[in-house]
Formats: structure tokens, sequence, C-alpha cells
């Protein structure tokens, strides 16, 4: 390994960088100015040229990934799932960065695109990362420049309080994050996922298993935090309301998918050391039983498990209970990251499991941010994330009406939209890896949840169509953000209605 082959391998996020320096540059030394919302618009199309250029560079990658020397093992991986994930980080980013166009939660919009950008980054290497302290830097990264994002909005001190309980949670998540990597390293001698997964399944593995047993606990502990799984969840509500509307958005999609990318990145490990889906299948993130199998597994998938059917209870049973739509969001993502778990928990280093967890997280991640920007625009305009201050809106804005109905349906798993499709795939793909008692019931509360969900959403959308106004006043979004809103809208209905246009995308990795 040299520096040359770092950097072709690294040249997506090399691309963010400079992408995020010139924003900088540009926004410091010629547009300091210049009207705030000129500012905005200069800042968000360099920052959406230098997400551009990131995909534009993932072409000229190094297609063999970064290895140790003499060793072959990976550092950082490239092309297959790692490709799908790093460019729907880059798309959902492109996204966030036009809702900023018509916000005025700061003057600094220089310096919130440039650490979108360099958050993005992070999400990037985690998505690549073979390695603890690759993994460790890169979810520092991300970590670090959501904090930032949450606190941006200085006059609030709702953004200031969020962003501040989101830091103390986040460094004692990442406390035990790093404490479980130590123990890691410790049974292994390395940091190298690859060899971490070979000292799993030496013949001596009993030996060192209460240890393991401890440093799984704490590595699901840190990355709970990161997909807020309950009951690592704490953060989300008061972060998903405080924080800025495009920095919540840029929060419950990319950071997402990057994080869940690192959990399939972990079965990629697997698969390599061992070559054989099935023993791929109960090295990580799964149960199942082999003869190659030591005990690794089976305590791997009950945590998940644990983590799935906690957050998928309480993520909807909890939404009930919100007035804030920004905190209903909240709890609606915690659900979703509990699906998502429960096809970790039983996994299968296979294309259909793989691309069913994928096809998940991007097409959630897609959602929430339209969710997130009819918010904004709704919040703006009334001065509250509150249920009621829907009512009437699709006589405010019709078409924002009709787009938060797209939206909140995708979400509740309704055909012919988007997250139908999602739902009934990652579901499938657990019922085919194993067909006991056990995951068919995990799958039919899942199911029978998705209903519970579809009743908080449809409160939202009684106030938007069927309960009167309070004020009729016509709500106007810039132009921009809605044409933002009416392409994730009409690309959920599009993706919906001809789901092999993503699935087929996926199978091409």
């Amino acid at each position: 390994m040299n520096y040359l082959d770092l950097f072709r391998v690294t040249l997506p996020e090399t691309a963010l960088e400079v992408a995020a320096l010139v924003v900088l540059v540009v926004d410091l030394a010629f547009l300091r100015k210049a009207p705030l919302q000129a500012r905005a618009t200069v800042a968000a199309l360099l920052g959406v040229i230098g997400c551009g250029a990131s995909i534009l560079m993932m072409l000229f990658q190094s297609q063999n990934g970064l290895s140790y020397p003499g060793t072959g093992e990976l550092l950082l991986s490239v092309g297959g799932y790692t490709a799908v994930a790093q460019a729907g980080i880059l798309v959902l980013t492109v996204l966030t960065l036009f809702l900023l166009i018509d916000s005025n939660f700061t003057r600094h919009v220089g310096e919130y695109v440039a650490v979108v950008l360099m958050a993005a980054t992070g999400g990037l290497l985690i998505a690549a990362a073979q390695d603890l302290l690759v993994i460790f830097v890169a979810l520092e990264l991300l970590s670090l420049g959501l904090y930032i994002l949450t606190a941006f909005a200085k006059h609030s001190g709702k953004s200031a309080e969020s962003a501040m309980k989101y830091y103390l949670f986040g460094g004692m998540a990442t406390a035990f994050l790093l404490f479980g990597f130590s123990y890691l390293y410790g049974i292994a001698g390395s940091t190298s996922l690859h060899q971490i997964m070979l000292a799993m399944y030496r013949p001596d593995a009993a030996a060192t298993a209460p240890l393991l047993y401890v440093a799984l606990v704490m590595v699901a502990a840190g990355l709970g935090f990161k997909v807020a799984a309950v009951p690592f969840h704490l953060w989300a509500p008061d972060t998903y309301e405080g924080a800025p509307a495009p920095a919540a958005a840029f929060i419950a999609s990319v950071s997402k998918v990057a994080s869940f990318a690192l959990l399939i990145g972990i079965a990629t490990a697997a698969a390599h050391v061992f070559g054989d889906a099935q023993v791929a299948r109960v090295a990580v993130v799964a149960g199942g039983t082999h003869s190659g199998y030591r005990g690794f597994g089976a305590p791997w998938s009950a945590i998940l498990i644990a983590l799935a059917v906690s957050s998928m209870v309480l993520g909807n049973l909890a939404a009930l209970a919100q007035t804030s739509v920004r905190r209903l969001l909240a709890y609606s993502a915690m659900a979703h990251a509990g699906y998502i778990l429960l096809a970790l928990a039983f996994f299968s280093y296979s294309a259909e499991s793989t691309n069913a967890i994928l096809y998940y997280i991007l097409t959630y991640g897609l959602t929430t941010i339209g969710a997130f920007g009819v918010v904004a625009v709704v919040e703006r305009a009334t001065g509250s994330d509150k249920m009621d201050a829907f009512l009437g809106l699709h006589k405010r804005s019709p078409i924002l009406a009709d787009v938060l109905f797209v939206l909140l349906l995708s979400l509740a798993g309704i055909p012919p939209l988007v997250g139908f499709w999602a739902k009934f795939n990652l579901f499938v793909a657990v019922l085919r890896v194993s067909a006991g008692v056990v995951p068919f019931a995990l799958v039919a509360l899942a199911v029978a949840l998705s209903a519970v969900s579809l009743y908080y959403y449809l409160q939202v959308l009684k106030r938007a169509y069927v309960m009167p106004a309070v004020d009729d006043t016509p709500i106007v979004a810039h132009p921009v953000t809605m044409g933002v809103l009416i392409l994730i809208a009409a690309s959920v209905l599009a993706l919906g209605c001809f789901p092999a246009l993503l699935q087929g995308w996926l199978a091409g990795f």
C-alpha cells in the first residue's frame, strides 16, 4: 500500500473535501456581503457540484479496494454494496443541500455546507471501511459533523439543547464502541475485520467467549446509538425536533444509510473469511447452525433481535402519543430501524438479503428527506411543527398536501408506493433465510406494527385533508424547494409502480 493507492481508492472522499474548501473560499472571500439567499444558493450549488464530482470519481476508483501490505486483507472496499451505499449517500446529500436554499436559520451558509460535505465524507468512509480504526475515525468524522449541524440554528434554544444532548449521548456511545473494539482487538490481535472473524472460529475460541460477549454488547450499544435503536434512542426525538430541518433530514437519512452499510460490511468480512453463504450467515449477523459454528453468531443475532423488537414496539407505540410531527418522525425512525435490524438478525450473505436492506435504507432516506422538507415549509409559514399546524393544508397548498400524502403513506408501507416494496422485500428476505417459528412470529409482529404506524401517519393526513383550517392564508414554498419535494414524491410513486427500476440497478452491482 502506498499513498497513490490510497488516493485512487478515496477519490470520491477527496472530491467532497475539495468541494468543502471551495465553498468556504467562495462564501467567505467573495460573497460575504451578498444577500443571504444568494449566498445559500451558491453554497448549495457548489456542494451539489462537489457531490456530482464525487459520484463521477467513483468511476475512476481502483477496483480492488485498498489492502494491507503483504496480506491482501481489505482496509477499504470498493464496488458492490459499498458503491450502492456511497452513491445513495451522495444523492441524499444533494437533496438536503437543495433544502438549504429556502432556509434562514443561519447566516453561516458556507460553513454549513462545508460541514455537510465533511460529514458526508465520513459516511462514504464508513460504507467502505473494513478495519476497526477506519470505522472509528469515519464514525467520528460523521458524528462530529452531525453534532455541529444540530446546533447551527444559534438563535434557537431548542437547537442548542438538542445538540448538547446529542453530543453527550454520542460521546457515551463512542466510549462503549471503542471499549468493544479494544476487546475485539485483544481477542484477534488485529484491527482487520478479516482477522477478527478468523479469531472467532479458532479451535481455542471458547476460551475468549466471555470477553467476546462483552465486546458484542459494547459494539451493539455504540452502533445502536448511530441508528437510533431502542434503548439507545434517547437523543433522537430532541435532535429531530431541535435541529434545523435540512440538518434533521441529513441526520435521518445519510447517517442511517452509512451505519447500516457498515453492518452489511461486517457480514461481508465474514463471507470473505469463510467463502460460504451459510457460514457467513452465522458468522456475524444471523442465527442458525453450521458445523463451523463456535458460538459467535447466536449471541450477536440475539442482541440484534432484542434491539429490533424493542425498536419496533417502542417506536410505533410512542409515535401514537406525539403532537409534534418532527418527534413523530423520530419515533417512526426507530421503528424503521427495528425492521432493518430484524433483517440483519436473519441475514444471509446473498444478493437477495443485501439488496433488500439497501433497497430499504435508500428508499427510506429519500422519503424521510421529503417529509422533513414539507415540515420545514409548514413550520416556516406557521411557526410550529405541531400536528395542528397542518390543519387545512390541502386548501392552503394543495401540492404540498399531496406530496405529504404520498410520503407518509409510503412510510406506512401502503401500495403501490415504494415503501410497500421495501418492507415486502425485507420481510421476504428474513423468511427465506429461516422458515422457523421465531422468524415468522417476528415478521408477523413487524407487519402488525406497520399497521399501527398507519394510524399515526393518518393523524397528520387527517388534519391536512379533513379537519378545517384555522388560517386560510396560502402557504408558498420556494420554487427550488417545491421542485425537490415534487421530484421526491414522484420518485416514491414511480419506484413503487415500477419496483424493478431500483431493484435492477441494485442487482447490477
